[in-house]
């Protein structure tokens, strides 16, 4: 697979590359949209008493189902052996399963802006994570988009941990949320079954996701996906979910085939642009402590990340075997 770092020349004029460059912008605009969206739809969930849990398992059921529907129709079904079977399960435990079992029930804990804005840093651990693997060369300009997120992130942590009542569980284990999404991005980049299409993989690694919480929720002691019937709003909202959820982890592939891992993660720092204001104002979340500077600081990483792309040297490509 080849994407925007892989491809680009030293002028980035190349039609291809200009072709290839839009389609990434425009699915990552709408993916990052579409998790600021489903971020929300956790709070309202709460609000009518769907638990987390069932929540997610029932949401990726559904867009389990509408993927499969938009791939048999053209023609993609997913190729199933040992090496697409990998895929399919370890993508599904760090990029949906338990990623999103952390930060759905993160949520009624710790608030919609803190989990979103937590979001939007797998850019950056996925550039660390690339350079060790040497999927990336060295950039100054990523390395200082790294700092600045990271110090915009422990101003909002301090803040958060040192605010009454805090629940200082729930703050430490949203973080691990990011660190399991950008090896998630690292692992899909370098796995990527050979000759595969988006439209096939996106729904073995939800279809996977969703056997992987059934059976942890049938070993788990407690643990239940039975949906209440006593808000009339419950299905609705997981028939909603579950289209954001399609729509959201079709769009993944297609923009990590064109704009490969780090491109890719940026659609958590879309998605808090989008996600925050929606609860603020929609759900009436109160503000964060440190919002402001925490959030300049994660997007001026951002934006040092974003200009390493034309800046710096190509991704060094590691092309799945």
């Amino acid at each position: 697979m080849t994407s925007i770092a892989t491809t680009v020349p030293q002028d980035g004029q190349h039609p291809v590359v200009r072709r290839q460059l839009f389609v990434a912008s425009a699915a990552l605009l709408v993916a990052g949209v579409l998790l600021g969206v489903s971020t929300n739809l956790v709070k309202v969930a709460h609000n009518i008493g769907l638990a987390p849990l069932p929540f997610l398992t029932w949401s990726l059921a559904g867009a389990t189902l509408l993927l499969s529907g938009i791939s048999m129709v053209r023609g993609q079904t997913p190729r199933l052996n040992r090496r697409s079977l990998e895929y399919f399960v370890v993508a599904a435990f760090l990029s949906v399963a338990a990623s999103n079992l952390i930060f759905f029930n993160a949520v009624t804990h710790v608030g919609v802006s803190f989990v979103a804005l937590t979001i939007s840093l797998p850019p950056l651990l996925t550039y660390v994570g690339a350079l060790i693997l040497r999927m990336e060369s060295f950039c100054w300009w990523r390395a200082s988009g790294v700092v600045l997120a990271l110090v915009g992130t422990g101003v909002l942590v301090l803040a958060r941990w040192t605010t009454p009542g805090a629940s200082h569980f729930w703050i430490a284990l949203t973080l691990i949320g990011p660190v399991l999404l950008a090896a998630g991005n690292i692992y899909r980049t370098r796995r990527w079954p050979p000759g595969a299409t988006a439209e096939s993989l996106a729904p073995g690694m939800l279809l996977a996701a969703t056997t992987l919480l059934v059976l942890i929720t049938m070993i788990t002691p407690g643990w239940s996906f039975g949906i209440s019937t006593a808000s009339t709003y419950a299905l609705p909202l997981i028939g909603i979910q579950a289209v954001v959820f399609a729509g959201q982890f079709l769009l993944l592939f297609v923009l990590q085939k064109a704009g490969g891992p780090v491109f890719l993660s940026l659609m958590g720092a879309v998605s808090a642009v989008f996600g925050v204001p929606i609860a603020m104002m929609l759900l009436a979340e109160p503000a964060l402590p440190a919002l402001l500077p925490s959030a300049a600081l994660i997007a001026a990483g951002i934006v040092s990340m974003v200009i390493g792309v034309r800046a710096c040297q190509p991704i060094i490509a590691k092309k799945g075997k």
